[in-house]
């Protein structure tokens, strides 16, 4: 029941931080990102907030200062909107899942070329194993 919870809690968190940072924020170092996940830890007292930025990568460092600074005043309407008793600390993180996509494929697509024409291994159930109980046959 704990983890339903918190999945709701964290959806209702992503929703409204969301909202609140395309309608309230109006410090220029955030400018617009996308909010890709939010996760609780185990007693709903932080959010971990990911993030990525719109429109390229930008200035990172002034991009997470700015986030910072405006954390503190998105708490208060964050935990008005969940309707908590306490309001969870609201950290965010920059979503590194798309960098290591684009690293990966980059990966992928230097393999050597050669590699996809080599034989197959045959699975252990379609190799012909030695007759190993005498019973030949």
């Amino acid at each position: 029941m704990a983890n339903r919870r918190a999945a709701r809690i964290a959806s209702a968190i992503q929703q409204e931080v969301t909202r609140l940072l395309l309608t309230d924020v109006k410090d220029p170092r955030v400018g617009v990102i996308s909010v890709t996940e939010v996760k609780m830890n185990d007693d709903l007292s932080v959010a971990h907030i990911s993030y990525l930025p719109m429109g390229g990568m930008g200035d990172r460092k002034q991009i997470h200062e700015g986030l910072k600074q405006v954390a503190r005043h998105l708490r208060g309407p964050v935990g008005r909107a969940i309707g908590t008793r306490h309001s969870p600390e609201l950290r965010f993180e920059i979503d590194r899942n798309l960098e290591y996509a684009m690293h990966m494929d980059d990966v992928l697509s230097n393999l050597p070329k050669g590699a996809d024409s080599q034989e197959p291994i045959p699975d252990e159930g379609t190799a012909s194993a030695p007759d190993t109980d005498g019973a030949g046959g």
